[in-house]
């Protein structure tokens, strides 16, 4: 019995990553941009292998290893072996998205009276924070911290006019990795007059890995009954709020990715080549509860999604379209990916029914999105 034991001992061992240390937080230089900032890149890393690693450059998730049901490590992140990546081609990779994620129809907006035009970057409207977004600025590193949760902060000021929006905004975006294989990202974000704020994270994610193909089959769950639809290709909600029961976006039942994608009969679909829009979860902000998950049959990886926005976004990976050569020269193509943004409705400051992205002077806003992984041993 003792050397029956000792052997099931070695079989769990073997299925354990080796390289594991409990706590790591590292940072180093991931190179720089055309004007020479440095750009760093800091590594967060678990007891069980996971690793998380955040670059400085749009305060983006760069790559994420996680463990299937035996053990062995796949980044479930797109995106770029380097640096070099992100700056040639826009493409929102793993990136903190803002001022304002989403859509404002026409790039303008009123507040307190007063109209503001915004940057211009797809078509006639304004797309996460406009023609420069957050994510395409170099973060200020304010924190590495080890430990048993390793963490990394970043900071940006936005200056009054950034983009368009009044104010001075101070964002601070903290990356942290728990023991229990949980990444949260917390947004916090302060003003010096009053403006309009909505920041999400815009990771695509392929919990098979990236570059493994497809996305289709793995099985997502959205608890929102209605989505805001919209008018054409360009994405602009009409302000209606549409149940979702007898339609293609009905996720409250789990079910594959790709089941209902290809529905003619949807609109919504046409528009949007596939999944791209708002689901509505709740009316107001409350507190942080599970807003999708998410599981691949083959690995058995699960992702459970937290936040407390009463939106979420959900793209299929639709313009994906084999002209990206992402990591390990993996070409992306539609349907490899998934992203799941938590957030306010798009283009709220036009629809009052919507709610309100207005953020004062002596306000906070926040919005924290916990990404929690875990295994179905059944799957497969």
């Amino acid at each position: 019995m003792k050397s029956l034991a000792l052997l099931g001992s070695i079989v769990t061992a073997a299925l354990l990553p080796l390289t594991a240390t409990a706590g790591q937080a590292t940072s180093a230089s991931f190179g720089h941009t055309a004007d020479g900032q440095d750009v760093q890149i800091v590594t967060l890393t678990n007891s069980h292998g996971m690793r998380a690693r955040v670059m400085s450059y749009g305060a983006a998730l760069q790559s994420l290893l996680v463990p299937d049901r035996s053990g062995k490590l796949a980044d479930v992140v797109l995106g770029y072996d380097t640096l070099q990546g992100y700056l040639d081609r826009r493409q929102y990779f793993g990136s903190t998205v803002g001022r304002y994620a989403n859509r404002i129809a026409k790039g303008t907006f009123e507040l307190d009276g007063k109209t503001y035009h915004l940057s211009l970057n797809e078509g006639p409207n304004a797309l996460h924070g406009g023609a420069k977004g957050f994510d395409m600025q170099v973060w200020k590193v304010l924190d590495v911290k080890a430990g048993p949760t390793p963490s990394v902060t970043m900071q940006y000021v936005s200056p009054d006019g950034d983009q368009g929006y009044p104010g001075t905004l101070t964002v601070k975006a903290t990356y942290t990795l728990s023991d229990e294989n949980q990444l949260k990202i917390s947004y916090v974000a302060t003003t010096d007059k009053p403006t309009i704020v909505n920041l999400s994270n815009h990771t695509y994610w392929n919990l098979a890995g990236e570059g493994s193909g497809t996305v289709m089959e793995q099985t997502l769950m959205i608890p929102g009954d209605a989505i805001t639809p919209v008018s054409d290709a360009a994405a602009i909600p009409t302000g209606q709020i549409a149940p979702v029961a007898g339609t293609p976006y009905d996720f409250r039942a789990a079910k594959p990715i790709g089941r209902d994608i290809r529905d003619g009969h949807s609109q919504q679909l046409l528009f949007g080549h596939g999944y791209d829009m708002n689901w509505v979860l709740s009316r107001k902000e409350i507190e942080p509860r599970v807003v999708a998950r998410v599981e691949d049959p083959q690995s058995g990886r699960v992702m459970t999604l937290w936040s407390g926005k009463p939106g979420l976004q959900f793209y299929s990976g639709n313009f994906l379209d084999g002209t990206t050569v992402g990591k390990d020269h993996h070409i992306y193509r539609q349907g490899d990916a998934f992203v799941l943004e938590p957030q306010l409705f798009p283009d709220t400051p036009h629809h009052p029914d919507f709610g309100s992205a207005r953020l004062a002077p002596g306000e906070t806003y926040r919005n924290v999105i916990v990404y929690r992984f875990g295994i179905d041993q059944a799957a497969k």
